[in-house]
Protein backbone atom coordinates (compact mmCIF):
# COMPACT_ATOMS: atom_id res chain seq x y z
CA UNK A 1 0.00 0.00 0.00
CA UNK A 2 1.45 3.53 -1.04
CA UNK A 3 1.74 6.24 1.48
CA UNK A 4 -0.82 8.79 1.17
CA UNK A 5 1.01 12.17 -0.08
CA UNK A 6 0.96 15.48 2.22
CA UNK A 7 -1.47 18.38 2.30
CA UNK A 8 -0.28 22.01 1.62
CA UNK A 9 -0.48 24.54 4.44
CA UNK A 10 0.24 28.09 3.05
CA UNK A 11 0.61 30.60 5.47
CA UNK A 12 1.16 34.49 3.90
CA UNK A 13 0.76 37.81 5.72
CA UNK A 14 2.37 41.32 5.54
CA UNK A 15 5.57 41.69 7.17
CA UNK A 16 5.50 42.15 10.90
CA UNK A 17 2.06 40.50 11.24
CA UNK A 18 4.12 37.48 13.15
CA UNK A 19 4.03 35.15 10.02
CA UNK A 20 7.19 33.20 10.83
CA UNK A 21 6.92 32.64 14.71
CA UNK A 22 3.73 31.43 14.01
CA UNK A 23 5.04 29.20 11.28
CA UNK A 24 7.86 27.97 13.68
CA UNK A 25 5.48 27.22 16.34
CA UNK A 26 4.09 25.20 14.52
CA UNK A 27 6.46 22.91 13.04
CA UNK A 28 6.96 22.03 16.31
CA UNK A 29 3.58 21.38 17.44
CA UNK A 30 3.26 18.84 14.44
CA UNK A 31 5.87 15.95 13.93
CA UNK A 32 4.05 15.14 10.20
CA UNK A 33 4.63 18.86 8.85
CA UNK A 34 8.02 20.17 6.67
CA UNK A 35 8.83 23.27 6.04
CA UNK A 36 9.37 24.11 1.75
CA UNK A 37 12.64 25.47 1.50
CA UNK A 38 12.28 28.29 -1.45
CA UNK A 39 15.20 28.82 -4.07
CA UNK A 40 16.79 32.43 -4.50
CA UNK A 41 18.83 34.02 -6.79
CA UNK A 42 20.48 36.37 -4.54
CA UNK A 43 23.77 35.32 -2.72
CA UNK A 44 24.21 33.47 0.49
CA UNK A 45 24.59 35.09 3.34
CA UNK A 46 26.91 34.36 6.23
CA UNK A 47 25.56 31.29 8.22
CA UNK A 48 22.98 30.63 5.30
CA UNK A 49 23.10 26.87 4.20
CA UNK A 50 21.98 25.78 0.52
CA UNK A 51 19.10 23.35 0.90
CA UNK A 52 18.26 24.37 4.47
CA UNK A 53 17.78 28.39 4.40
CA UNK A 54 17.38 28.60 0.63
CA UNK A 55 18.00 26.39 -2.44
CA UNK A 56 20.71 28.92 -3.92
CA UNK A 57 20.78 29.27 -7.82
CA UNK A 58 22.39 31.48 -9.61
CA UNK A 59 20.07 34.29 -11.84
CA UNK A 60 20.97 32.31 -14.94
CA UNK A 61 19.94 29.20 -14.09
CA UNK A 62 17.01 30.29 -11.95
CA UNK A 63 15.62 31.68 -15.34
CA UNK A 64 16.73 28.52 -16.83
CA UNK A 65 14.17 26.79 -14.70
CA UNK A 66 11.65 29.28 -15.10
CA UNK A 67 11.69 28.55 -18.84
CA UNK A 68 11.47 25.02 -17.93
CA UNK A 69 8.53 25.63 -16.03
CA UNK A 70 9.90 23.97 -12.74
CA UNK A 71 8.45 26.82 -10.44
CA UNK A 72 5.08 26.11 -8.62
CA UNK A 73 5.32 29.94 -8.02
CA UNK A 74 8.14 32.19 -8.54
CA UNK A 75 8.49 35.82 -8.17
CA UNK A 76 11.21 38.40 -8.87
CA UNK A 77 11.08 40.61 -5.43
CA UNK A 78 13.63 42.88 -6.82
CA UNK A 79 15.24 43.32 -10.09
CA UNK A 80 17.25 40.47 -10.75
CA UNK A 81 16.38 38.56 -7.50
CA UNK A 82 14.31 35.72 -7.97
CA UNK A 83 12.29 33.75 -5.20
CA UNK A 84 10.17 30.92 -5.68
CA UNK A 85 9.39 27.24 -4.56
CA UNK A 86 10.37 24.23 -6.64
CA UNK A 87 7.76 21.21 -7.38
CA UNK A 88 10.31 19.31 -6.88
CA UNK A 89 10.75 19.92 -3.46
CA UNK A 90 7.04 20.44 -2.68
CA UNK A 91 6.54 16.75 -4.28
CA UNK A 92 9.91 15.36 -2.69
CA UNK A 93 7.85 16.30 0.99
CA UNK A 94 4.49 14.98 -0.04
CA UNK A 95 5.95 11.56 -1.38
CA UNK A 96 6.75 11.07 1.94
CA UNK A 97 3.74 11.51 3.46
CA UNK A 98 4.36 14.98 4.78
CA UNK A 99 2.01 17.94 4.94
CA UNK A 100 4.13 20.69 3.45
CA UNK A 101 4.12 23.86 5.04
CA UNK A 102 4.95 27.45 3.33
CA UNK A 103 5.52 30.75 4.15
CA UNK A 104 5.05 32.59 1.47
CA UNK A 105 3.59 36.16 -0.17
CA UNK A 106 0.34 36.44 -0.82
CA UNK A 107 0.64 36.07 -4.39
CA UNK A 108 2.90 33.20 -4.08
CA UNK A 109 0.78 31.73 -2.06
CA UNK A 110 -2.78 31.83 -3.85
CA UNK A 111 -1.09 30.48 -6.66
CA UNK A 112 0.03 27.20 -4.85
CA UNK A 113 -4.13 27.37 -3.46
CA UNK A 114 -4.81 27.68 -6.91
CA UNK A 115 -2.98 25.06 -8.23
CA UNK A 116 -3.57 22.67 -5.73
CA UNK A 117 -7.16 23.34 -4.86
CA UNK A 118 -8.64 21.16 -1.76
CA UNK A 119 -5.49 19.68 -1.59
CA UNK A 120 -4.12 23.03 0.13
CA UNK A 121 -5.17 25.30 2.83
CA UNK A 122 -4.44 29.03 2.86
CA UNK A 123 -3.98 31.28 6.06
CA UNK A 124 -3.62 34.73 5.87
CA UNK A 125 -2.35 36.34 9.17
CA UNK A 126 -2.59 39.93 10.08
CA UNK A 127 -1.68 42.36 12.76
CA UNK A 128 -5.26 43.62 14.45
CA UNK A 129 -4.72 47.15 12.29
CA UNK A 130 -1.70 49.00 10.36
CA UNK A 131 -1.26 51.24 13.91
CA UNK A 132 0.03 48.06 15.34
CA UNK A 133 1.95 46.48 12.67
CA UNK A 134 4.01 50.36 12.34
CA UNK A 135 4.84 49.71 16.12
CA UNK A 136 5.77 46.22 15.50
CA UNK A 137 7.96 47.07 12.42
CA UNK A 138 9.17 49.74 14.37
CA UNK A 139 10.15 47.92 17.42
CA UNK A 140 12.20 45.76 15.68
CA UNK A 141 14.69 48.17 15.21
CA UNK A 142 15.96 46.81 12.14
CA UNK A 143 14.52 49.23 9.26
CA UNK A 144 14.04 52.92 8.64
CA UNK A 145 11.18 54.96 8.71
CA UNK A 146 11.10 55.10 4.68
CA UNK A 147 11.75 51.00 4.84
CA UNK A 148 8.62 50.94 7.54
CA UNK A 149 6.42 53.29 5.19
CA UNK A 150 6.97 51.15 2.05
CA UNK A 151 6.29 47.72 4.44
CA UNK A 152 3.14 49.60 5.45
CA UNK A 153 2.29 50.63 2.16
CA UNK A 154 2.61 47.07 0.84
CA UNK A 155 0.67 45.22 3.68
CA UNK A 156 -2.10 47.91 2.76
CA UNK A 157 -2.02 46.65 -0.39
CA UNK A 158 -1.90 42.76 0.42
CA UNK A 159 -4.95 42.98 2.85
CA UNK A 160 -6.85 43.19 -0.59
CA UNK A 161 -6.51 39.64 -0.87
CA UNK A 162 -7.19 38.10 2.53
CA UNK A 163 -11.02 37.63 1.26
CA UNK A 164 -8.91 35.31 -1.46
CA UNK A 165 -8.15 32.81 1.67
CA UNK A 166 -9.38 29.83 3.29
CA UNK A 167 -8.87 31.48 7.00
CA UNK A 168 -8.40 35.16 7.88
CA UNK A 169 -5.97 35.11 11.65
CA UNK A 170 -5.87 37.89 13.25
CA UNK A 171 -2.38 37.89 15.30
CA UNK A 172 -3.72 40.26 18.08
CA UNK A 173 -2.49 37.99 21.19
CA UNK A 174 0.29 35.16 20.33
CA UNK A 175 -0.35 32.65 22.49
CA UNK A 176 -4.44 32.84 21.75
CA UNK A 177 -2.89 32.81 17.90
CA UNK A 178 -0.72 30.05 18.61
CA UNK A 179 -3.50 28.29 19.67
CA UNK A 180 -6.17 28.98 17.32
CA UNK A 181 -3.88 28.23 14.18
CA UNK A 182 -2.77 24.98 15.70
CA UNK A 183 -6.43 24.01 15.13
CA UNK A 184 -7.16 25.28 11.85
CA UNK A 185 -4.00 22.78 10.86
CA UNK A 186 -5.63 19.76 13.05
CA UNK A 187 -9.01 20.07 11.55
CA UNK A 188 -7.34 20.31 7.77
CA UNK A 189 -4.72 17.75 8.36
CA UNK A 190 -7.67 15.23 9.94
CA UNK A 191 -9.95 16.17 6.90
Amino acid sequence: MSKEKGKLLIFSAPSGSGKTTLVKHLLGEFESLAFSVSATSRSKRHGEKHGKDYYFINKENFRKKIEADLFLEWEEVYEGVFYGTLFEEVERLRSKGKHVVFDVDVVGGLNIKKHYGAQALAVFIKAPSLEVLAERLRHRETDSEESIAKRLEKAKWETNFEDHFDYVLVNDNLREAQEKMRQIVADFIRK
